[in-house]
């Protein structure tokens, strides 16, 4: 199996099982609701990206035990649904609006700077320095972490958010850094490392942008 089998599983079902959580509990309230709307249908985007633009990152290949290990790893997502629905807690209006916004903001940074960086480099390999990675060399992970911590928002728990940075520091950091590590093979790396933020957009004058990257 590959990696993508566990994480498309694991993205699949999460509709499937916080609907089961809101029958078991009898928590159809709007936070638990408003939950179920923005996580499943992450889950479904991910599903469709994955059929049209890829990661090849989670292409490769693992043993059934490590697949299964890493949808169990995967399923500490679902310990925020679980306290938002297990608790009956009232999540206050203006934090579910505040998920809402940053969810809408995350997928939308998340979906589209994969996109951009699938076809880019379908047609052209290099050093991707422009459009949504002008200012930061990972928008697909910042638009990630805004997604989770509109979970983690919604859940009104600090749980969730320890386990999104348990996430950012064990596995988003290191991947970011490992791909620092590969474009510094590029010429002009260092110039676009200079304007660039590593998870967080620099904001700086605008500079002439050079290349593609089979990486970025």
């Amino acid at each position: 199996m590959k990696v993508k089998h566990s994480i498309n599983l694991h993205k699949g079902s999460t509709a499937l099982v916080v609907l089961a959580m809101m029958f078991a509990y009898d928590n159809v309230a709007i936070a638990p609701c408003i939950y179920l709307a923005l996580h499943g249908s992450y889950g479904i985007l991910w599903l469709i990206k994955d059929r049209i633009y890829p990661d090849k990152q989670w292409e490769e290949e693992l043993s059934l035990p490590m697949g299964i290990t890493t949808f169990l790893i995967l399923g500490s997502y679902w310990v925020a649904p679980w306290l938002l629905i297990s608790s009956g807690v009232t999540v206050p209006v203006g934090a579910i609006a505040a998920a809402v916004a940053l969810n809408l903001l995350g997928v939308f940074l998340h979906y589209t700077s994969d996109a951009q960086k699938y076809y880019t480099l379908k047609y052209h390999q290099g050093l991707i320095t422009e459009g949504f990675f002008a200012r930061c060399r990972n928008t697909n992970y910042l638009g990630e972490v805004l997604i989770y911590g509109s979970f983690a928002l919604l859940s009104w728990h600090w749980i969730p958010f320890v386990i999104l940075g348990v996430f950012t520091s064990l596995l988003f950091v290191p991947n970011m850094l490992k791909k620092d590590k590969s474009l510094s093979r590029y010429a002009e790396f260092e110039a676009y490392r200079d304007r660039s933020g590593l998870i967080l957009p620099k904001l700086l004058p605008s500079a002439p942008a050079a290349g593609l990257s089979e990486e970025a």
